[in-house]
């Protein structure tokens, strides 16, 4: 059966119709896709901190009502007539980065992550927490087959963004990450294989997420209140707490870097210049790269990493989300359709 031929069941998707939710379960017809895009079957969709920033309406110019999320795995059931290279039934993988103007001169100097002009999957373009998930061919990737679809989901930004991260921290020996939340999880694995140190700094008290980091080959877990036994040569932080820069240059040795990796961060405290001093450096990633993704998928396909998945129905959106707020979480939450 063509594309075209094939009779599709109503859109169903869990919508935010307001700042604040919760998400609304709405019924429509299915999405149509234009020249370059592909029409999804959503097979699995995961949860991402940036979502609750979306619901919390802690981003900038959000349009009402939106579609989050941006960890989409889906087979190909329609193409737009300018697809190429993608066939019906192929099984592919939608990030944050949806859409790029390529003609700013971020695009133009290959740092699309940066562009002017951007579109981000679940924020300015509807994402997949729905049955059918619209998405520019030219921005999906494939995933390595030994993955499932809810292994796949957090691949596509915990993942992704972890990679970017642990790019801008160079090359670190002893490697601190705090927030040990779906990236961190992803990213302990990479750098173990790495042959990195991994020391994993949780909420204070966090008895769980410690033993969790442990579980995946920490050296040391720990309170993001401490300083780690040792110096550290880069730190990442994932939460969106900005009192922990102050605590990462503490906890770094000299010439070392402290990486902000969220979309969000709260605003960071007054701190003495003698934790900057000695070469120390504070940087964040923004977004990613369809470079960066390929690249990832490629480590992903030759490193075996293990998400760690809890996986919840697509009516069951809110739940999943109020579980990442409260941190209940071990790995990433996923829908499932």
């Amino acid at each position: 059966m063509s594309s075209r031929e094939l009779q599709l069941a109503p859109q169903i998707s869990m919508r935010l119709t307001r700042p604040g939710g919760p998400l609304v379960r709405e019924v429509t017809q299915a999405p149509v896709p234009g020249d370059h895009d592909v029409l999804l079957q959503v097979h699995a969709c995961g949860v991402c901190r940036t979502d609750l920033h979306l619901l919390d309406g802690e981003l900038p110019d959000i349009r009402y009502p939106i579609t989050p999320g941006h960890e989409i795995v889906g087979r190909v059931i329609q193409c737009g007539g300018s697809v190429v290279g993608i066939r019906l039934g192929e099984r592919l993988g939608v990030p944050w980065l949806g859409h790029t103007c390529g003609t700013c001169d971020y695009c133009l100097a290959g740092r699309e992550n940066l562009c002017d002009h951007p579109q981000f999957t679940g924020y300015r373009l509807d994402g997949g927490y729905a049955r059918y998930a619209l998405a520019d061919s030219r921005y999906c990737l494939r995933i390595p087959d030994k993955y499932g679809d809810a292994q796949a989901a957090p691949l596509l930004c915990a993942g992704l963004i972890g990679y970017r991260a642990y790019r801008a921290a160079g090359k670190a020996k002893h490697l601190g990450l705090y927030g040990f939340g779906a990236a961190a999880h992803l990213l302990a694995q990479i750098a173990r294989a790495d042959g990195c140190e991994v020391f994993a700094l949780t909420r204070p008290g966090d008895r769980t997420s410690q033993q969790f980091a442990r579980h995946l080959g920490a050296a040391w877990a720990g309170g993001s209140d401490e300083l780690p036994p040792q110096p550290l040569d880069a730190a990442i932080i994932f939460a969106a707490d900005g009192s922990l820069v102050p605590r990462a240059l503490d906890a770094v040795r000299k010439g070392g870097r402290v990486v902000c990796a969220g979309i969000h961060m709260s605003d960071i405290p007054r701190f003495p210049y003698r934790s900057l001093w000695g070469e120390r450096s504070v940087c964040s990633v923004a977004n990613l790269t369809r470079e960066d993704g390929q690249r990832f998928m490629d480590i992903a396909a030759r490193v075996e990493l293990r998400p760690e998945v809890q996986i919840f129905g697509l009516g069951q959106a809110n739940e999943a989300l109020d579980c990442l707020r409260r941190g209940d979480l071990s790995g990433a939450a996923v829908l499932q359709p």
